[in-house]
């Protein structure tokens, strides 16, 4: 037991090595077609707020031990629950990441993930009016994903 508490620190079912004290967060490449200009920097400073907020880690510019690079791959919005007459009574925001994990000291637990998740809305409603806390809402949840994959070993 006492290897354990030598080798990883845990905290609220995370764990990191104890060799680990620093990550990075590249911005995003966007991959994704009529994604809004920043969406890739909105993503990656959801991720960092996200790695900082939850975990002992602190974020550097350089020789980080943990570094997160990837790309917006897929930004869509298809409409959903179909209703009479050719029309839909909800729209769906979709978005997809690449995520690339790299542990600088092991490569082994080096990855490559892709995560997505969607938001449904009324179809009524005006897109670029809602669109800012959609996003908000889907970053969130995939955060959450990238998170727990990284630092979970779910």
């Amino acid at each position: 037991m006492a290897v354990l508490f030598i080798g990883c620190y845990s905290f609220k079912g995370i764990t990191i090595p104890t060799d680990v004290d620093t990550f990075f967060v590249e911005d995003f490449i966007i991959r994704a077609k009529n994604a809004p200009a920043d969406i890739n920097q909105i993503f990656a400073e959801a991720l960092r707020r996200k790695v900082t907020n939850e975990s002992r880690l602190l974020y550097v510019t350089e020789e980080a031990d943990i570094i997160f690079s990837g790309e917006i791959m897929s930004y869509r919005v298809n409409s959903v629950a179909p209703q009479e007459g050719n029309t839909t009574s909800l729209n769906r925001l979709e978005i997809k990441v690449k995520v690339i994990f790299e542990n600088v000291s092991n490569e082994e637990d080096t990855w490559t993930n892709n995560f997505s998740f969607f938001q449904d809305y009324d179809s009524n409603a005006d897109l670029q009016s809602i669109e800012e806390g959609l996003i908000e809402t889907i970053f969130n949840q995939l955060t959450e994903d990238v998170f727990n994959k990284a630092f979970t070993n779910w």
